[in-house]
């Protein structure tokens, strides 16, 4: 019995028993690839009918038809429309046809007032103890309200801005002035109708040691009012104050 050899790239040598012995593994692999295969493309099949199953049902559904099968085109002459078959024949309305009767099943006459008839009825009576010249007065009371003050950052348009015709200038505190402590203090100043301030808030400071004295000289100082449409109003401004000491002190 003489057997068979093959030869590889490395020149090894392949017998009968030797392909008998790998031939069951290698053929079960490939059969279990193949079914691998098939069940992912039958699967991916099925995934795919799904998700687009739905588009396919929402999709509007079209008849082609024939140009043969196509009646023929309505008339362009004005025609007129089609009348309609009554069953029957129509009554004559009755509503507003005088019917003549008696004198004694007659309802009676009936009289509408005039308009000085009814204004004379709806007039209110005066009492007696007023007199004919009487005169009904009702007072008609108006309140005036102030205006309100604007509020804190609201900003109110105006043609001509409020001027300091007197500056007062702060004093310097002597516990900074000996500390060596300068800094600038912004102040919101509510300028009033008349040009006088009315309230003060700092806004933002360098040092609380400055705060006071910047509202104090801000209170005092003078103005002439913002005008608005040829009129004053009160409004908001900003003051800085700086506080910086001299090279002799």
């Amino acid at each position: 019995m003489s057997e068979t050899k093959l030869k590889n790239n490395n020149n090894g040598v392949y017998g009968y028993f030797e392909l008998k012995r790998i031939y069951p593994r290698n053929y079960t692999i490939g059969v279990m690839v193949a079914l691998f295969l098939h069940l992912l493309g039958l699967t991916s099949f099925y995934v795919y009918q799904a998700m687009t199953k739905e588009d396919f049902e929402d999709a509007p559904m079209m008849r082609i038809v024939k140009y043969s099968e196509l009646g023929p085109p309505p008339s362009i002459a004005n025609e007129a429309p089609p009348q309609i078959a009554v069953s029957g024949p129509v009554a004559p309305p009755t509503v507003g046809v005088p019917i003549p009767v008696p004198d004694e099943q007659a309802p009676p006459e009936q009289t509408i007032a005039s308009q000085q008839e009814m204004s004379a009825q709806a007039a209110p009576s005066l009492s007696a103890d007023l007199g004919a010249g009487a005169q009904i007065q009702q007072d008609i009371k108006i309140e005036q309200t102030q205006d309100d003050d604007p509020a804190f950052d609201k900003f109110i348009p105006y043609e001509n801005a409020p001027e300091m015709i007197v500056a007062k200038t702060p004093e310097y505190p002597e516990i900074a002035k000996r500390a060596g402590i300068t800094g600038k203090v912004f102040v919101k100043v509510l300028i009033d109708k008349e040009g006088k301030p009315k309230r003060a808030v700092v806004i933002k400071s360098d040092s609380e040691l400055f705060n006071q004295p910047a509202i104090d000289a801000a209170m005092k100082s003078a103005f002439t009012p913002a005008i608005q449409n040829k009129h004053p109003i009160a409004v908001w401004i900003v003051l800085p104050y700086k506080f910086q000491l001299n090279d002799g002190n």
